[in-house]
């Protein structure tokens, strides 16, 4: 299942590499974009899967750059799984350098997307329109009858094999962001946030490791049953947990990467830049968000494992409050509790809770009116057309 090595232009160096196989056995090569995709394949692969992740724990996706040494291994991978929705500006191009023409997947195809009208500055608003109800999406659709959880896969163009190209179609011009602004485009990719949408994850990775290898489907229906189990058993603790925590509460994080969590869990969340790592505040930006702690009586603020502290200490320095923890947003940690996706997400809850939970107040109850409100407001709402061609890689190939 091995292909050969043409790279093109963007992998001069390639030749420069050993020439040993990067994957030694006979497991499937999987290679993923970022640490929490990876988890999830493996959860979901087991014994099956060898996988290699491009961008590693407590590294930010957002602002790395490929070598060659990551276009060869997307030729020899037999499955490539990403996010999409623009997460990954730099992968699509790799994927393009590499000729790679096997299975992909994009994690994302299905799930109700949250809309990112970036810089909406000011107004408050909250997600009255998408309340849990409408996470609970059918989860029937994707959930353990993992038989139909294909949820029309055949229409999602999940004939993963002409996936291949057409990646520009994705791609939305990324051809010439250079990292300048990384920009997200219309929808906001932290998904795996909101774990009804992890659910969503775990059936398209289902699919591409049946598509890529068909010998081993029961196994990885099976793993994929299990792991769904624990996604629901995990959702139902942070449920409880963050149950203690009062509607009003905000939570100040380093860049925007939690719309999906604050729509699953009704917080409110709150940052001084964008959708991006590589945004720098402004300092009116910091001033607007001052200004907004102090109205809304925000109690603590949040690192991010992945950025840079400097933002928030600065505001701790400015606003007297705690630094009360890091939470995880695009990257697992190399160690500890969110090292895994599903650990990622408890310690997440649990920082949350000890820094903004009243023990016996219970009707926090998901209301999602005072959901994910930004000082960079960026309005995010549910898009529920799921036609998934609008964020495919040219499905209708």
């Amino acid at each position: 299942m091995r292909k050969p090595l043409a790279l093109g232009m963007l992998l001069g160096a390639a030749g420069t590499l050993a020439t040993a196989p990067l994957y030694a056995d006979d497991r499937l090569a999987v290679v993923t974009s970022f640490s929490i995709l990876a988890d999830m394949v493996e959860n979901v692969g087991g014994e099956h899967v060898e996988v290699h992740s491009l961008v590693g724990p407590d590294s930010d996706a957002h602002v790395y750059s490929p070598s060659p040494r990551d276009a060869r291994a997307i030729a020899d991978a037999d499955l490539v799984v990403f996010n999409g929705l623009l997460f990954e500006g730099w992968m699509e191009r790799l994927i393009d350098a590499s000729d790679y023409a096997g299975a992909l997947v994009t994690t994302t195809d299905g799930i109700d997307k949250l809309d990112y009208h970036g810089h909406d500055h000011g107004h408050a608003h909250g997600h009255d329109d998408h309340g849990h109800d409408d996470h609970d999406h059918g989860h029937d659709d994707h959930g353990h009858g993992h038989d139909d959880h294909g949820h029309g896969h055949d229409d999602h163009g999940h004939g993963h094999d002409d996936h291949g190209h057409g990646h520009d179609d994705h791609g939305h011009g990324h051809d010439d962001d250079g990292h300048d602004d990384h920009a997200h485009g219309d929808y906001d990719p932290h998904a795996w946030q909101d774990l009804a949408m992890a659910r969503v994850y775990v059936g398209n990775i289902l699919d591409g490791l049946i598509e890529a290898d068909p010998a081993n489907e029961s196994a990885y229906r099976a793993n994929a049953e299990r792991y769904i189990n624990e996604i629901e058993a995990t959702d139902a603790e942070i449920r409880e947990l963050l149950g203690e925590i009062p509607a009003a509460s905000s939570v100040i994080t380093g860049h925007d990467s939690f719309g999906y969590f604050a729509n699953a869990y009704g917080l409110r969340f709150l940052s001084p830049v964008g959708l991006s790592t590589e945004a720098e505040p402004s300092a009116a930006d910091m001033a607007r968000l001052i200004d907004v702690i102090r109205e809304q009586n925000v109690r603590a603020l949040f690192h991010e494992n992945m950025t840079s502290p400097a933002v928030i200490n600065q505001l701790a320095e400015e606003t007297g409050l705690p630094v009360a923890g890091t939470l995880y947003a695009d990257a697992l940690a190399a160690e500890g509790e969110a090292r895994t996706y599903l650990g990622m997400m408890r310690h997440n809850a649990q920082v949350l809770h000890a820094a903004l939970a009243e023990p016996g107040h219970q009707d926090h109850g998901h209301d999602h009116s005072h959901g994910h409100d930004h000082d960079h407001d960026h309005d995010h709402h549910h898009d529920h057309d799921h036609d998934h061609h609008d964020h495919g890689h040219g499905h209708s190939h």
